[in-house]
C-alpha cells in the first residue's frame, strides 16, 4: 500500500532553503552552496526513508542545486558581455530573494481573507448564482434539473476526462547513488591501490548517471583536498592518488 503525506511545515523546496539559511544564520547574497546543498540532499533522503512521496520541485531544485556545486568546483568561469565573472548562485539567489518578498507579506493576505470571509454582501442571491452560472457557462439551476442537462454535464466530463489522459506527464527515476557513497568508494580504492585510473571507475560503474556522480564526487574530494590526480600522456585518463603521496612526491 502506498500514501501520501503533506508536510506542512514546508510548502516549497524555496520554503526549505530559507529554513537553513535562517536556521545557520547564511547570507543569502553569498550562499554557501556546499554546505546547503548538503543539507538538502539529507532532507530529501530521510522522506526517501520514510516513503514519502517527494514532490517534483523539490527533486527539480535538488538537481539545480547540483548543477550550480558542479559549476563551482570547475575550474572555468563563465563572464558576461562586460568582462565580468558569473556567479553560478546569481540566479538562484534572486528567485530566494522573490520568494521571501511575498512570503513575507503572506500573514497580511491571510489577515485580509479573513477579514473578507467574514462579510457578507447584500443583494439577491438566486440572482446572483444565476448571473455567475451564465458566465461560467454552467447549469446551476438544479430545480430544473432533466435528461439534456444531465447529458450537458456527462459530455463536458469526457471532454475534461479526455484532455486530462492526453496531458504529457513526466516521469522521475530514483537512481541509487549518492555523492558521500561514490566518494567513499573512490577513497577505498584510493587507499587500497595508492594509484587508480579513472578508466577504472568507468568500468565499475559504466552507466551513464554512475559516472556522472563519480566525476562529481572526485572534483569535491578535489575541493577537499582529499586526492590528487596526475595527468597521463593524452587527455583521455588520468590517475588519482591520496593527497598526500601526490604532496610528498
Amino acid at each position: 500500500m502506498s500514501f501520501e503525506i503533506k508536510l506542512s511545515l514546508f510548502e516549497g523546496p524555496f520554503d526549505l532553503l530559507l529554513f537553513f539559511i535562517e536556521r545557520d544564520e547564511l547570507d543569502i547574497h553569498d550562499i554557501p552552496i556546499f554546505k546547503i546543498t548538503n543539507d538538502f540532499m539529507a532532507y530529501i533522503s530521510q522522506l526517501e526513508q520514510l516513503n514519502i512521496e517527494v514532490a517534483s520541485e523539490f527533486i527539480l531544485t535538488a538537481a539545480t542545486l547540483m548543477r550550480i556545486k558542479a559549476k563551482m568546483l570547475l575550474p572555468r568561469t563563465e563572464k558576461d558581455a562586460q568582462g565580468n565573472e558569473i556567479d553560478p548562485r546569481q540566479e538562484l539567489v534572486q528567485h530566494l530573494l522573490e520568494y521571501k518578498k511575498y512570503k513575507n507579506v503572506l500573514a497580511d493576505l491571510t489577515l485580509l481573507e479573513e477579514r473578507r470571509q467574514m462579510m457578507e454582501s447584500r443583494g439577491n442571491i438566486q440572482a446572483e448564482l444565476q448571473h455567475i452560472a451564465k458566465q461560467s457557462n454552467l447549469d446551476y439551476e438544479l430545480q430544473d434539473l432533466n435528461l439534456y442537462k444531465l447529458m450537458r454535464v456527462f459530455e463536458k466530463v469526457i471532454v475534461r476526462f479526455e484532455e486530462e489522459q492526453n496531458r504529457p506527464k513526466h516521469t522521475v527515476y530514483t537512481y541509487p547513488y549518492t555523492i558521500e557513497d561514490q566518494k567513499h568508494f573512490i577513497l577505498e580504492r584510493v587507499n587500497k591501490d595508492k594509484i587508480v585510473d579513472f578508466t577504472e571507475i568507468i568500468e565499475a560503474y559504466p552507466e551513464k548517471i554512475g559516472l556522472i556522480f563519480n566525476f562529481l564526487a572526485i572534483l569535491e574530494m578535489l575541493q577537499l583536498n582529499t586526492i590528487s590526480i596526475i595527468i597521463n600522456e593524452g587527455f583521455n585518463n588520468f590517475r588519482i592518488v591520496p593527497y598526500n603521496d601526490n604532496q610528498a612526491a
